[in-house]
Order: structure tokens, then C-alpha cells, then sequence
């Protein structure tokens, strides 16, 4: 078995990429916070090593912590402020077409309640419906059905935009 450093180090390289775009949507497209929020993810996923049991797989691990780390930060920063998040992201403009796109996608998103926007950025990553279900603690058959109603809601986000 690794050592913890080696241990982290795996897990860093294996999913950052998929830590960081959960942050994005979280934050909405916002590169800057989903980056620090992406750091904040792993500091906890380091100090939480020793407490992993196996009881799922690493990347449902992560991706737990990374959703419990977006929530803190979204909760402090209501109590902080006693406002919105809506009010303090601004989306960076940016001319090119695709980045574009992605932006109007994440506005959508970020337009869900917490919950949905977790369940459609892990769908979005092609995670597993099974290991969906296991991070939001519902059944896969539940999932399936709240998969259905985010996408005609997203659909009409993005109709009326």
C-alpha cells in the first residue's frame, strides 16, 4: 500500500481535472473561485486520508469532499454577506465561441438549486448513475427520474436566455 504522499499524489493527478470543473459549476464558470474552491477540495481530501474506509471508491471519495467544500463556501458566504452568491460571480468575457458556450451552460446551471447543479456537473463528467446516486445518497432510480426534470428545466433556462 502507498504511502499517504504517494497516495495523495495519485489521487491529485487522477482528478483534478474533475475536481476543478465540479467547482465550476458550482461557482458557475467562475475560473478564479472554482480554482481556490479546487485547492480547498484537496487541502481536505489530504487532511481526510487517514479517515478513508474503502466503503466506496476513491472518486465517489472526492467527489463527496469536493461537494461538502462548494456547499461550506456557498453557506459561509450567505451568512458572511446575508446575500445571494448570484451577486458576487461575474463570468469573465471571453470572445471565443465555445468558452461562450460553456458560459451560457454554467449561467444555466447556476441557476439550479445545490443539489440539482451537484447532480448535472457529476452527469456532465459522465460519471456513473450508480455512483451518482451513492454521492446524493438516493436511489438510482430516483436519480434517473430528478436526470430527466434538471434537463427540461436546463432546456428552458436556456430557451428563455
Amino acid at each position: 500500500m502507498p504511502n499517504n504522499s504517494d497516495l495523495f499524489e495519485t489521487l491529485h493527478t487522477d482528478y483534478y481535472g474533475m475536481v476543478n470543473q465540479m467547482c465550476l459549476g458550482f461557482m458557475k464558470g467562475n475560473k478564479d473561485l472554482a480554482q481556490d474552491l479546487t485547492q480547498e477540495a484537496f487541502i481536505n481530501t489530504w487532511r481526510a486520508l487517514d479517515k478513508f474506509k474503502g466503503a466506496s471508491s476513491y472518486k465517489t471519495w472526492i467527489y463527496r469532499i469536493t461537494v461538502n467544500t462548494c456547499l461550506k463556501y456557498i453557506r459561509d458566504s450567505k451568512t458572511k454577506d446575508q446575500s445571494s452568491i448570484e451577486e458576487h460571480m461575474h463570468l469573465p468575457d471571453d470572445s471565443d465561441n465555445t468558452d461562450q458556450e460553456h458560459q451560457e451552460l454554467y449561467r444555466a446551471i447556476g441557476q439550479l438549486g445545490e443539489v440539482d447543479r451537484l447532480i448535472i456537473m457529476m452527469v456532465l463528467d459522465e460519471l456513473d448513475y450508480n455512483e451518482i446516486a451513492e454521492v446524493v445518497g438516493i436511489s438510482e432510480g430516483n436519480l434517473r427520474v430528478k436526470i430527466h426534470r434538471i434537463k427540461k428545466n436546463l432546456k428552458k433556462i436556456l430557451e428563455n436566455e
